[in-house]
C-alpha cells in the first residue's frame, strides 16, 4: 500500500515522462505495486484485504432479516448465518455488520439524538417540571427523591419520599413547592400512573383535587417526547452526578438535609446566559451572567396554601418491647399486650395528629406528632402508667435458680419411666450358650 501522497507524487511523475521503474526507485516500491496504482486498480490509502470477506455471501440473506425486524440482535443473525456456513467469529462479525452499515435506521427507536432542535420558550414563573429519581441508598433500601425544577430559572428542590403512592407524592409534592417558595401556573409531569390515567392525558380523579387546591394546571409530556421536560431532565443528571454519588448522609433525615444545601448553594449558584436578567449594557461592555438563583427570584410564582392539601399518609409498624411503635423517626405509645403485632398509622397531611389503629381498624391512640427525626418518645400518662404497671408485675424478688446443682429424677421421674419401658413389653434376652451348644451339634 502507498499513501495518498506518493500516489499523487508517481501520478506527477508519470506525466511527466518518467517510467515506472524510475518512479519505483524513486518510491522506493515495487514497479508491480507502482503501475497497479497508476492504472487504478488500486486506492491509495486502504489495504487491500489479506483474507476473504466472509460476510459477502450473507448480505442478501441479512438485508433480508433486517426488512423482517430491524431490531433483530446481532447474537441472533450470527447463530442463524453460522449454520449456514458463516466460516468467521462472532467479533468479526459484529465489526462487519457494523462497518457495512447493513441494518437500517429506525426513527421511532432514535430518540432525539442527532435530530434538530429548538430552544422552548419558557416565560418566568409559567411552568415546574416534576420528575423522580430512584437509587439504592447507603441506608439499605431504594431512595426516592422527587425533584421540581423550575423552567425559566433552572431552580431545582427535592423531597426524599418514603414510597411512589399518591399520598407520599403530594406530600412531597407540597414540601418542593414550599421549598421554591409558590407554584408556577402549570405543573408538567410524565406520564406518572398516579397522576396521569395511563393511555391517556387525562388527570387521574384522585389527583384533581389536588391540582385545583394549588390553582395549578397538569400537562402531561407527549409519549416519548422526553425533550419536553428537558429541564427537569438534567437537573436529574445535575443531582445525581454532584451530590448524589458523593452524598455521605446514613439516614433518609440527614439525606434530606443534605439535598437542600447542595439546592440553595451549588444548584443556585449555577450560571445562566446573559441577557435573560437584565438587558446588554449600551457601551458594549461584557454582559453580567446571572445565576439561578437571581432568576428564580424575579420568577411570579403563586401563593401557596397555609397547610398542605389533606391527603392522608398511611404506614405499618410493629409493635415493640416497650410497647411503641416507630413513625418517621420517632417512636409512639401503644396499649399493652401488644408486643409483635403490625398496627396501622395514620396521618393526615396539614394535621398534627397520628392515629393508630388496630388491623380490624380499631382506633387504639392517637398522638401529638414530633418533628420528624427527633428521636422522641411519645406517649400519653395513661399509657406509661398501664406498661409501668405491667413491667413492675413482672419483677421477683425469688433467687435465681442453681444451675450447677445435682437434680437426679425423682420418685415421679422413675415411676414414669417404668411406666414407658414397661409399654415396650418384655426385654428381650439372648442366651449365648444356646449357640454355643448348637454350633458344636453342627460340626459333630
Amino acid at each position: 500500500m502507498i499513501t495518498r501522497g506518493e500516489d499523487v507524487e508517481a501520478s506527477a511523475l508519470s506525466q511527466r515522462g518518467w517510467s515506472i521503474s524510475a518512479i519505483a526507485r524513486h518510491l522506493e516500491r515495487d514497479r508491480k505495486t507502482v503501475r497497479a496504482y497508476l492504472r487504478e486498480d488500486r486506492q491509495a490509502g486502504v489495504r487491500r484485504r489479506s483474507e476473504p470477506d466472509w460476510l459477502a455471501p450473507f448480505v442478501p440473506y441479512l438485508m433480508t432479516r433486517f426488512d423482517d425486524n430491524a431490531h433483530i440482535w446481532a447474537t441472533a443473525l450470527f447463530d442463524e448465518v453460522k449454520a449456514l456456513g458463516y466460516m468467521g467469529s462472532y467479533p468479526s462479525f459484529a465489526r462487519q455488520l457494523r462497518l457495512a452499515g447493513l441494518r437500517p435506521h429506525c426513527e421511532a427507536c432514535a430518540g432525539v439524538k442527532g435530530r434538530e432542535y429548538i430552544e422552548i420558550a419558557h416565560p418566568p414563573g409559567e411552568e415546574l417540571q416534576w420528575d423522580w429519581f430512584h437509587r439504592r441508598a447507603p441506608w439499605g433500601c431504594t431512595a426516592n427523591v422527587l425533584l421540581g425544577t423550575l423552567a425559566h430559572s433552572g431552580r431545582v428542590r427535592g423531597v426524599l419520599a418514603e414510597s411512589l403512592a399518591q399520598p407520599y407524592l403530594i406530600e412531597a409534592m407540597d414540601g418542593v413547592l414550599r421549598r421554591l417558595g409558590g407554584t408556577p401556573r402549570v405543573w408538567r409531569t410524565d406520564r406518572l400512573a398516579t397522576v396521569i390515567v395511563p393511555g391517556s392525558r387525562d388527570v387521574q380523579a384522585s389527583f384533581a383535587p389536588v391540582a385545583k387546591y394549588y390553582q395549578a394546571i397538569v400537562e402531561p409530556c407527549p409519549p416519548r417526547r422526553g425533550n419536553r421536560k428537558g429541564v427537569v431532565e438534567s437537573a436529574v443528571k445535575f443531582c445525581c452526578g454532584r451530590w448524589w454519588r458523593t452524598m455521605s448522609a446514613a439516614d433518609p433525615a440527614a439525606a434530606q438535609v443534605s439535598l437542600d444545601h447542595f439546592c440553595a448553594s451549588i444548584g443556585d449558584a449555577r450560571l445562566r446566559p446573559p441577557g435573560r436578567l437584565e438587558d446588554p449594557p449600551q457601551d458594549g461592555s461584557r454582559s453580567r451572567w446571572p445565576t439561578v438563583g437571581e432568576l428564580a427570584e424575579a420568577e411570579p410564582l403563586l401563593a401557596l396554601p397555609a397547610v398542605p392539601y389533606p391527603a392522608q399518609i398511611e404506614a405499618v409498624a410493629k409493635v415493640a418491647a416497650n410497647a411503641t411503635i416507630a413513625f418517621r423517626g420517632n417512636r409512639y405509645g401503644v396499649p399493652t399486650g401488644l408486643l409483635g403485632v403490625e398496627l396501622q398509622l395514620r396521618h393526615r397531611l396539614g394535621s398534627n395528629t397520628l392515629e393508630v389503629h388496630s388491623p380490624a381498624g380499631v382506633l387504639l391512640a392517637s398522638h401529638r406528632l414530633a418533628p420528624s427525626g427527633s428521636g422522641a418518645v411519645v406517649r400519653s400518662l395513661e399509657q406509661a402508667a398501664q406498661l409501668e404497671k405491667v413491667v413492675l408485675a413482672q419483677f421477683n424478688s425469688a433467687a435465681p435458680c442453681d444451675r450447677k446443682g445435682n437434680y437426679p429424677p425423682s420418685a415421679a421421674a422413675r415411676a414414669e419411666a417404668e411406666r414407658l419401658l414397661a409399654s415396650l413389653g418384655p426385654e428381650v434376652r439372648v442366651d449365648l450358650s444356646a449357640y454355643a451348644a448348637l454350633l458344636e451339634g453342627g460340626y459333630q
